[in-house]
């Protein structure tokens, strides 16, 4: 799934590049990288590939080797359930047995092989249990309020050395004060949004609790192979109710089960994300660019490599420097520059979005 806008990492992520283009870490691209993942047990022929239609270009040119029929791009923006759906019903067309991996482009997920170990681990438990959605559930390290949670019930068993637990209830994400009492119990995790399940498992449970957006999956499928395709996809597409695959299958259905997740994950949602994923300074400070300062504590600086950025007597700060946009905010306040962008847009500054 790469449709995601990435607003909160503005200016960097644009529009026109958001954040899945972007390198974070190493010399790939978010995507690129979420492409690697899956290489080795994944042919190129199996991928598929969802994002925005004006990206689609941009997908092709990061990712040669996948098909370019299977680089979908949506004519909107309908959230999870109608691209998963969407992918479930192309891929159930030549085989609605087949197991689908279903991966967000734009986390960091380390070491890789973890990764495929435990999707190969998901792999045997839906094999054994065919109508089980299965989900990667990531060990909290902090009491985050900008996740949904996952509470872990009994154990169903174990799968290629990984155990396999149903999911008791998903829960929203929480205020300060319940994230911190999640992680102090225990059997809380992050949900990722990463998914393993046959295609006809959740086809079956798309159309018993959303049978309208079902059925207009099933009518962009069917005429997929036609010459009515582009037509019925930009018609019906931006009809498809915009919600979430949580809200309208997750949470419903009867036999989700989880995997604990054995790899380090970041979802890379803001710019503190970068103190993860980087280094510090003697003075706390996260540094992407050409920097001078003084009594600079705890900010994360970033800048193109032709440019200097002085500070002095700064603390907690973001400050990033892109092209034609500064950015200068409370590095504490994580929901600040999704604000900010949503009202650029509403006052007159839409040619920097």
């Amino acid at each position: 799934m790469a449709g995601g806008g990435g607003t909160r990492f503005w200016p960097r992520s644009r529009a026109a590049r958001p954040k899945q283009f972007l390198t974070m870490t190493g010399d790939r691209s978010l995507i690129q990288q979420a492409a690697d993942r899956i290489e080795a047990p994944i042919a190129a022929e199996r991928t598929w590939v969802f994002t925005a239609d004006r990206h689609r270009n941009e997908v092709l040119r990061q990712l040669p080797h996948v098909p370019a029929h299977q680089i979908v791009g949506e004519p909107a923006g309908r959230d999870t359930a109608a691209c998963i759906g969407l992918a479930a019903a192309l891929i159930a067309r030549t085989d609605a047995d087949a197991t689908m991996l279903v991966s967000p482009a734009d986390h960091v997920i380390e070491p890789a092989e973890s990764f495929r170990r435990a999707v190969a681990a998901a792999v045997l438990a839906v094999d054994t249990h065919p109508d089980a959605l299965a989900t990667l559930g990531i060990t909290p390290t902090y009491p985050a309020t900008g996740y949904g949670y996952i509470r872990r019930g009994a154990r169903v068993g174990e799968f290629g050395g990984q155990v396999v637990s149903r999911v008791e209830a998903f829960r929203e994400k929480p205020d300060p004060e319940l994230a911190a009492q999640y992680l102090a119990e225990g059997g809380y995790f992050w949900n990722a949004g990463i998914f393993v399940w046959k295609a006809r498992a959740v086809l079956a449970e798309l159309k018993k609790n959303r049978p309208a957006l079902a059925a207009g999956i099933a009518t962009i499928a069917d005429a997929w192979d036609t010459p009515e395709s582009d037509r019925v996809l930009a018609e019906v597409y931006p009809t498809l109710d915009k919600t979430s695959i949580d809200y309208a299958v997750m949470e419903h259905a009867s036999q989700v089960v989880m995997l604990e997740a054995p790899f380090r994950w970041d979802d890379v949602g803001s710019w503190p994300a970068l103190e993860r994923l980087h280094p510090q300074d003697a003075s706390g400070n996260t540094i992407l660019a050409n920097h001078a300062g003084r009594d600079t504590v705890g900010c994360i600086i970033v800048g193109p490599p032709e440019s200097l950025i002085a500070t002095a007597g700064l603390h907690d700060l973001l400050i990033i420097q892109d092209d034609d946009a500064l950015l200068v905010a409370d590095r504490r306040d994580e929901t600040a520059v999704k604000k900010l962008v949503e009202q650029l847009g509403q006052t007159g500054w839409e040619r920097y979005l």
